[in-house]
């Protein structure tokens, strides 16, 4: 009999309790399934200077514990800060090399999310137009029913197969359904992000709740193929990657059809993530050369009316809001960011000049605590602009 699928025993308590062993996943996704290039493009890399600072013995956290402590005990597997425009700390970890590509995770949702913008910023897409007008197959389904707006915000309220919605469970099965886990014995269900998608159901109105949930950035990535024509891969590389000046290619994980998992399985090297990053807090430009519109990039910080306003409650009287699948923490200096299981991150902080990017490969489990990065980024963002 097929033992019954569970918080009990998910992947975090069926043997996912090393680091290292996230860590190989990490580092090593190109090495274990298919997946599609993203073309770094053919023009000269963006070599952005460097003014290195010390900041290993920076005190952090609370308790206090100096940077260095704290990022081994994040399981930290990388970590470059830029601030006005230079590389002012980067450190690598556990083997990771300046040249090595590793998972962005849900980062890349923010990657889908900015295409989106820059096609509705020139009318190829609408916001206001349902799923189904781009792909009619998923009329009727959760996704197919609601508007892009909708699916930017994470507005869908949606079960699968009549299920009541539970995110970890819910993302194990998405991860069973386009093979990134093994799939459990006697598995019936979807066998692809589409067939994954067509399984939802809407049991609220849209709009009336924030719910974070791959699915959306799936549906998001599949109307930004029916309009361009193009694989979701050769979208980024043609607006955005192969612009960038970027050391390496970049790649997305495929599903068993070949489709590009959108929501999570992009990796690149950590100078790369930086580079995007950087390019955004200079307002979409690199040098003379804007790949990004400078007003798509202002909106990003601005977080419309709603449930995502308070995407992230977090005790404190400003929750963090959501905006096109960024973060949205409204700290007074336009921050936005994105990020991903395992400690994934891409802070962008225009008002204090700083970008972060984080590479890590900590522990998702009920028995560990996860790292407090954002804080420890705003220490660091504090000691610099002092």
């Amino acid at each position: 009999m097929t033992t019954p699928y569970t918080l009990d025993n998910a992947y975090w308590s069926r043997g996912y309790v090393d680091p290292a062993f996230v860590r190989l996943g990490m580092t090593r996704a190109r090495e274990t399934g298919p997946t599609r290039r993203v073309w770094r493009g053919s023009g000269p890399r963006w070599d952005l200077p460097e003014d290195s600072h010390d900041l290993d013995d920076l005190l952090v956290g609370a308790p206090e514990v100096t940077l260095a402590e704290f990022l081994a005990s994040a399981e930290t597997d990388a970590i470059l800060v830029a601030h006005r425009g230079k590389i002012v700390y980067e450190r690598y970890f556990h083997g990771m090399r300046p040249h090595d590509v590793h998972l962005s995770a849900s980062v890349a949702k923010s990657w889908t999310g900015l295409l989106a913008a820059m096609l509705l910023d020139e009318g190829v897409l609408d916001a206001d137009q349902p799923l189904a007008h781009y792909a009619p197959e998923l009329a009727g389904t959760a996704f197919g029913d609601v508007t892009i707006q909708h699916l930017l915000h994470m507005g869908t309220v949606m079960d699968y197969g009549g299920r009541p919605f539970c995110k970890p469970l819910e993302a194990q099965r998405y991860f069973a359904a386009v093979g990134i886990v093994t799939r459990p014995a006697g598995y019936t269900g979807p066998t692809s992000v589409k067939e994954h998608l067509a399984t939802a159901r809407a049991v609220a109105p849209p709009g009336t709740e924030f719910r974070y949930d791959n699915g959306n950035t799936e549906a998001v990535a599949e109307a930004l193929r029916r309009v361009t024509g193009v694989s979701l891969a050769d979208l980024w590389s043609e607006r955005v990657w192969s612009r960038l000046g970027a050391d390496e290619d970049g790649a997305y994980c495929l599903d068993p059809t070949g489709t590009e998992i959108a929501c999570g399985r992009y990796s690149a090297t950590l100078r790369d993530l930086a580079r995007t990053g950087e390019m955004l807090r200079r307002g979409g430009a690199v040098g003379d050369r804007q790949i990004v519109p400078e007003r798509v990039v202002a909106d990003l910080a601005n977080v419309p009316p709603g449930p995502a306003q308070r995407a992230l409650p977090t005790g404190a009287a400003r929750p963090i809001g959501y905006h096109n699948f960024w973060w949205v923490p409204g700290d007074g200096h336009g921050t936005f960011g994105a990020r991903g299981i395992h400690g994934q991150r891409l802070q962008v902080s225009p008002g204090r000049d700083l970008v972060i990017a984080h590479y890590g490969s900590h522990l998702m489990s009920p028995s560990v605590p996860v790292p407090p990065l954002e804080a420890v980024f705003a220490q660091i963002s504090d000691h610099l602009a002092g």
